[in-house]
């Protein structure tokens, strides 16, 4: 940190002290907010470049809004670390997205400030104007505002909410922060649109000026500020290649505006706090501004993990001898498969680096689908897909795969179509918390009819997956989950084979209990067999692959030959695979006891993977701690 860092901002705790400020003191603050935030995640990984990108835009807020009775909504959280920085979290952020410290995210848990809990893309306005429209219920003279970037604009959900905004009249603000850049560069309508706006320079030199005029007008009655804002539209018409987007919906647009001069920024916002009405500021900014290598690559440091904070050197896992991750088994296994099966596609929306289908992109450009921060459209785009004869891989993050429920449901399941979906990120993710774990999607796929639903214990499992579920002759809907992380073998591209649908495998033998596992939770569930066996109890353990169809062959032979039976899953227990051991005893009227590992009927926080799955009951040690306790029983 520079030496004169920390000058102003050990002043600031909360955002009272921060409007004691001078304006002029404003440019020196956000560069040492920014040089703490530098500090504190090279070494305590998070959310790096979007919160770097914002910090003008935070101070300006904060500076001019009187929050928290005013209320700020932030969209995602990722641009949100100076927010909390400002908040009264400065000294807890040391222990941001830690273990039982505060989460990476806005949690109205964790303080007044954050207005609404956030996590996923494009809630945003929604979530405003429903505060809004709340506020003018009470009689309550309550400015809110949703902070939303461009990448996050490409969601549907966003464009639902624009619709409602402008109907309701309600006095929302809406800033788009417009990096042109989500976790990976995107392209399409909406950004060509933005970028046509941002580089009019005629309207850049005349848009200042009709602010200015209509806060003076807003004082005078509602039909002279009708008349300047048809003159404004027809400004901002004349200038433009294209008529505005936003204003077609009666939704006041203001900018383009410099996201980094906190003092202009400071200005606008008090112009727009005179002005009713709907209405949007849009904001050019650079994601990772202030740090040269972020600005360069701003995919990389969206969150880079550690790093050198004088250098720019990432700490990286270079080791060619450690096992890869799964999602670089599904990238390189999909490219694999498509050079033999013409038909293959891939759809994923806004997570091409996060699933490894960049490679796809890379090399087959024309069948590698990027469709923005929109999974209902991803899910119906691929079933639209599958109709026309395609093959597509739809490759979702499990806790986004809930956003396109319906379209799962109703455009695939229904239709029996053959869309290969991949949930990525299944089960606990790690330090991203609640919003980010993939709890549910075992439990809630499971009871949609004709789908098949899969998940590897390991990464040659993957593969063997994804090629049984190419097949002509599978030609329904499929699911195959896998987590985050690295998978257990340094040797793992073996020759692709198929497996029998349905059918499970018998890991282990033994006579005392049975561990029956589903997924990568099966690999903790070995190793703990594994130390059992040596304190002289006799565990079987059986991996069933699938949970959909479940293996009732198999499950016959366990149910007679032991009647203490121990389900481990890293999914939620209400519904899931325990659940679908229990209805199949049942149904056979089976006398023996089961007990069910897996992800407790809670949201669980942030946190380690080692840390939360402990936490939850299904590690190595609390398998063998349920196990002798079963026994002893």
């Amino acid at each position: 940190m520079k030496e004169n860092a920390g000058c102003i901002l050990d002043r600031v705790n909360f955002p009272e002290d921060l409007r004691k400020l001078d304006i002029s003191e404003l440019p020196q603050l956000c560069e040492e907010l920014r040089e703490f935030i530098i500090d504190e995640v090279s070494c305590n990984p998070g959310h790096f470049g979007a919160s770097l990108g914002a910090i003008e835009l935070t101070v300006a807020l904060h500076y001019v809004y009187d929050t928290p009775f005013d209320q700020l909504i932030w969209d995602v959280g990722h641009q949100a670390y100076g927010h909390k920085i400002l908040t009264g979290r400065k000294d807890r952020f040391k222990t941001n997205r830690k273990y039982k410290g505060i989460s990476g995210f806005p949690s109205p848990k964790e303080s007044e400030y954050d207005a609404f809990g956030v996590g996923h893309s494009s809630t945003s306005i929604s979530a405003a104007l429903g505060m809004a429209v709340a506020a003018q219920n009470k009689g309550e003279d309550r400015k809110v505002i949703a902070i939303i970037g461009d990448g996050s604009m490409t969601g549907g959900m966003a464009f639902e909410a624009l619709n409602n905004l402008a109907e309701k009249k309600s006095d929302v603000l809406v800033v788009l922060n417009d990096n042109k850049i989500a976790i990976d560069s995107y392209t399409g309508a909406l950004r060509e649109y933005l970028t046509d706006i941002a580089t009019s320079r005629t309207y850049n030199r005349v848009k200042y000026d009709v602010w200015r005029i209509l806060g003076k007008v807003n004082k005078l009655g509602p039909n002279a500020q009708g008349i300047v804002q048809r003159v404004n539209n027809a400004v901002k018409t004349f200038v433009s290649k294209s008529s505005n987007i936003f204003e077609s919906l009666n939704i006041r647009y203001f900018g383009p505006v410099d996201g980094h001069d906190v003092i202009y920024l400071v200005r606008v916002f008090q112009d727009m706090k005179t002005i009713k009405g709907p209405k949007l500021l849009h904001c050019i900014t650079t994601k990772g501004k202030g740090f040269l290598e972020a600005e360069k690559n701003q995919t990389v440091w969206h969150a880079p993990g550690v790093f050198d904070k004088t250098t720019g050197a990432i700490k990286c896992e270079n080791d060619k001898n450690i096992p890869p991750k799964f999602q670089d088994v599904f990238g390189d296994t999909i490219i694999e498969l498509a050079e033999k099966n013409k038909n293959i596609v891939a759809v994923t929306p806004a997570m091409l680096s996060g699933c490894s289908l960049n490679k796809m992109m890379s090399e087959m450009p024309h069948r590698t689908f990027d469709v923005g921060i929109a999974e209902q459209h991803a899910v119906t785009f691929s079933a639209g897909l599958a109709k026309a004869g395609l093959l597509p891989f739809c490759n979702l993050y499990s806790t986004f795969a809930q956003r396109a429920y319906d379209q799962i449901i109703h455009d695939v399941g229904i239709q029996n179509l053959h869309v290969i979906f991949c949930f990525d990120r299944g089960g606990i993710v790690g330090n991203d918390g609640a919003t980010h774990h993939g709890a549910f999607d075992l439990a809630f796929m499971r009871c949609i009819p004709n789908f098949v639903i899969a998940a590897p214990m390991d990464e040659i499992e993957l593969r063997n997956l994804m090629f049984t579920a190419q097949l002509e002759k599978n030609k329904f809907p499929f699911v195959i989950r896998y987590p985050r992380g690295r998978g257990i073998h340094k040797d793992w591209k073996k020759p692709l084979e198929e497996l029998k649908i349905g059918e499970g495998r018998k890991i282990k033998d033994g006579k005392d209990i049975a561990i029956l596992s589903l997924g990568t939770a099966g690999i903790k569930a070995k190793q703990a067999c594994e130390n059992l066996s040596k304190d002289g109890i006799s565990v079987a353990q059986y991996d069933f692959r699938f949970l959909k169809p479940l293996d009732e062959k198999l499950l016959d032979e366990i149910f007679k030959k032991f009647d203490k039976i121990v389900t481990v899953e890293d999914g939620t227990i209400v519904g899931g695979f325990g659940t679908s051991v229990l209805e199949a005893a049942a149904d056979r009227k089976y006398k023996g006891d089961i007990k069910r590992l897996g992800i407790p009927d809670k949201f669980v926080e942030h946190g380690s993977q080692l840390e939360l799955i402990k936490e939850c009951g299904y590690d190595i040690n609390s398998i063998i701690e349920v196990v002798v306790n079963f026994i002893k029983k």
